[in-house]
């Protein structure tokens, strides 16, 4: 007999996760949650969450709750054996964890203990990690606190950053499930609990974080702009005048004689900004009110030497 599987999650990072169990035929996905449509984009468009789109497309049913506890007894009727979760939203309550026969386990993106929480690609990101993974693991009332399963590894090469480093993690969280999933239904799967002198957390991206503080050196501004991109994006002031910088690279030369925060070198295709111990050039950018482009397009518009010289705030 099928195992009954009730799944959690909203966003494209957790459709993949979905795929898997639906081909799976020792599980019958009963049920998908999701949150709710939301109107996104400048026109304001209400769209559903790509799980709900993914889960429709498979003619399973979708709730999509304002609150998860709303829909307890609807849960419970379902007698899931199993919940499965990813990148739901939403902390999900001790009275419906303890639901189904085989538990509840999450799909996180990063090798917990490290970067518990909502922004676990961004933070390894501008941190200037080497290595992330996915940690397949058993949930309990804490967040991303409880038994871990299984870990898988994976680089994070130079040229990554989070749109990248998201479906490379996507991929892996699916094939890590599958592999363990087998064990998890026929109980034999290994549980090590969570080192707690380890712990670190990936906080939720908030505006402060999308700014550039030239007063730091020029890795640390690299990480941060591959940290954000392609969403939220990293900022600066330019003349008073809001960029969205997406990409840039660390030049070999040294500032001489320069503040930190100031434009001192423009190229065909760079602006080139001192930090505390090189010159980060950046190489594409949104300016504000206007579409993405290489800084060498915008630079055919502008007055050079209106930008040579200017505080970068």
């Amino acid at each position: 007999m099928k195992k009954k599987v009730i799944f959690m999650g909203t966003p494209e990072f957790a459709v993949p996760i979905l795929k898997t169990l639906i081909k799976i035929k020792d599980i019958e996905v009963v049920m998908v949650i999701s949150r709710t449509d939301a109107y996104v984009g400048r026109k304001k468009e209400l769209k559903m969450t790509p799980v709900k789109e993914e889960a429709l497309k498979n003619k399973i049913e979708v709730n999509t709750p304002i609150k998860i506890g709303d829909i307890y007894t609807n849960i419970k009727n379902k007698e899931p054996d199993l919940i499965v979760t990813c990148a739901y939203g939403q902390i999900v309550p001790k009275s419906i964890l303890d639901i189904p026969k085989l538990g509840c386990i999450n799909v996180h993106a990063s090798l917990l203990p490290k970067y518990r929480g909502g922004a676990p690609i961004h933070r390894a990101i501008m941190n200037g990690d080497a290595i992330t993974g996915v940690t397949i693991m058993y949930m309990d009332e804490g967040m991303d606190s409880g038994d871990i399963i299984k870990e898988a590894k994976i680089d994070i090469l130079p040229e990554d950053n989070v749109e990248t480093m998201h479906a490379k993690l996507s991929k892996l969280g699916a094939q890590t499930l599958e592999e363990v999933l087998p064990s998890i239904l026929d109980g034999t799967n290994e549980r090590v609990k969570q080192n707690v002198e380890e712990v670190t957390f990936a906080k939720i991206i908030k505006r402060e974080d999308e700014h550039l503080d030239f007063q730091k050196k020029a890795l640390d501004i690299h990480n941060q702009v591959r940290g954000l991109n392609s969403w939220p994006l990293a900022n600066t002031l330019i003349n008073k005048e809001e960029f969205k910088v997406l990409e840039g690279f660390i030049g070999e030369d040294k500032p001489q004689d320069k503040e930190a925060g100031v434009i001192c070198k423009i190229t065909k295709e760079a602006i080139g900004i001192t930090c505390l111990d090189k010159i980060y050039y950046i190489t594409k950018i949104k300016p504000f009110g206007k579409k993405v482009m290489l800084v060498k397009d915008y630079l055919n518009g502008v007055n050079k030497d209106k930008l040579m010289g200017a505080k970068v705030e």
